[in-house]
C-alpha cells in the first residue's frame, strides 16, 4: 500500500519519538520545510520531556496517531535518537491502515517504520528524517522530491557517490531494514513480521561512532541467526565511516559470502553526508556487479 504523494502546499506533520525537541533547532527545521512551500504541523506533546529523555510513550504515540488521523496532514516526518521502540504498543495501526500517510525517518525510527509496515502493509520510508531540513543539501532535496513530491518518480536508487561490490550477483526481493542493531533486536519481537514465501533485500546501516566493527558484526550475526535470514536474497549496506575500516569491509564481505547473497556498500544512505530514501515494502532488483538498485512497480 502506497500513500498519496505531497501536493504543492501540503502539510507535513512532525512528531518527536526519540528525544526532547530543542526549540531553536526545530525552528530551523521548520523553516527548511516551509522554504520548499510546505506547511508544518506538530503534535501537542512535541516539546514535552515527561520521561526526561522524551515525552511519555503514550504522549509520543498520541502525537503520531493524531497526525495520522488529521485529514489535513499529508506526511509524517520525524528524527532519530533513542527510545522509539517504547511507542510501538501504543500506535493505532488500524488508524494508519485506514488513513495511509507518507511516513519517513531513519536511525532510531527503524522500529516504528518496520512495525508500521509489518502491521499495516503501508510502505514506509527509511533514510530521510526531519533533521535533514536543517540546511538541506542538494542530494537530499532531490531524494525528497523523487520519493515524496507529486509529479516526481523514483524508479531506481540515484547514486551520489561510488559504490563497492562486496559479493557479485543479482537478485530481486522486497526492501526491508534499517539501523543494524535495532533491526537485529526486532528479530526477537512481535512487531516485525515477514512472508516466508517471499524474498527480501535487506538494507542495513551503522556508524563507527556508535558501533565498532566488532559490535556491528555482532548485530549482523543476530540477524543471521534469525529465521528471517533464510528469506534474504541480497544485501545493501549504508554509510559506516568516511574511510571504511578494513576489518569492517572484511566483516561485511564474510557475511555476504557465508550467506551466498549479492551485496554492495554505499555511502549514499545512513548517518553520513547523503540521505537517500529506501522504501520499506517495495520490491526491488539488485545488480551487485553493475552496482544498481532498481525499484519495481513503484510510482
Amino acid at each position: 500500500m502506497l500513500a498519496k504523494r505531497l501536493d504543492e502546499g501540503g502539510t507535513i506533520g512532525v512528531f518527536c519519538p526519540s528525544h526532547v525537541a530543542d526549540k531553536e533547532r526545530y525552528e530551523r527545521i521548520f523553516y527548511g520545510i516551509e522554504s520548499l512551500g510546505y506547511k508544518v504541523k506538530i503534535g501537542e506533546n512535541f516539546y514535552k520531556d515527561t520521561f526526561g529523555y522524551a515525552a511519555s510513550a503514550e504522549e509520543r504515540a498520541a502525537d503520531l496517531n493524531g497526525l495520522v488521523a488529521d485529514p489535513g496532514v499529508n506526511m509524517v516526518l520525524f528524527s532519530g535518537g533513542e527510545g522509539a521502540a517504547e511507542v510501538l504498543p501504543h500506535i493505532d495501526y488500524g488508524l494508519i491502515r485506514a488513513n495511509p500517510k507518507l511516513i519517513s525517518s531513519y536511525s532510531d525510527a527503524t522500529s516504528i517504520l518496520n512495525a508500521i509496515h509489518s502491521k499495516t502493509g503501508l510502505v514506509t520510508y527509511y533514510g530521510f528524517g526531519a533533521s535533514q531540513f536543517d540546511g538541506i543539501s542538494y542530494y537530499d532535496y532531490v531524494q525528497f522530491n523523487a520519493h515524496f513530491a507529486a509529479n516526481h518518480t523514483a524508479d531506481k536508487f540515484v547514486k551520489g557517490g561510488k559504490w563497492r561490490t562486496l559479493k557479485g550477483g543479482a537478485c530481486e526481493g522486497v526492501l526491508v531494514g534499517g539501523f543494524t542493531l535495532l533491526f537485529a533486536l526486532m528479530m526477537a519481537g512481535r512487531y516485525f513480521n515477514y512472508d516466508r514465501d517471499q524474498k527480501y533485500i535487506l538494507f542495513v546501516e551503522d556508524h563507527i561512532n556508535f558501533s565498532k566493527p566488532g559490535m556491528a558484526g555482532e548485530s549482523l550475526a543476530f540477524i543471521e541467526h534469525s529465521a528471517f535470514m533464510g528469506s534474504v536474497a541480497g544485501l545493501v549496506v549504508g554509510h559506516y565511516a568516511e574511510t571504511l575500516p578494513a576489518e569492517m569491509l572484511d566483516c561485511l564481505t564474510r557475511f555476504a559470502e557465508r550467506n551466498h547473497i549479492p551485496a554492495v556498500y554505499t555511502d549514499d544512505f545512513g548517518h553520513g553526508a547523503r540521505h537517500a530514501v529506501l522504501p520499506v515494502g517495495v520490491r526491488a532488483a539488485l545488480d551487485a556487479d553493475g552496482q544498481e538498485l532498481a525499484f519495481i512497480g513503484y510510482k
